[in-house]
């Protein structure tokens, strides 16, 4: 998941598999922390930050809706993709 923000509390627990999760403008694998089975992640709200997965995973995520992600890069958005 490229870099992004919300406007709320992000909140991600790991069911199974290894969610990778790190902070910052932008996407690097090198720098990220590795969260395996009942690993936890809370992002404040507008906190830069990005994912990657291992393998298959499965995670919970909850907080206050609604729910926004807000792409550093417009570019890396899916929704902008899908209108061009």
């Amino acid at each position: 998941i490229p870099a992004h923000w919300h406007n709320q509390v992000e909140n991600v627990t790991v069911i199974s598999g290894t969610f990778n999760v790190g902070m910052g403008d932008k996407l690097d694998k090198t720098k990220g922390e590795a969260l395996g089975p009942g690993g936890f992640f809370s992002s404040g709200s507008k906190m830069h930050h990005y994912a990657w997965t291992t393998g298959e995973t499965l995670l919970q995520g909850t907080g206050m809706g609604p729910f926004d992600v807000i792409y550093i890069d417009p570019k890396d958005d899916p929704a902008n993709a899908a209108r061009n």
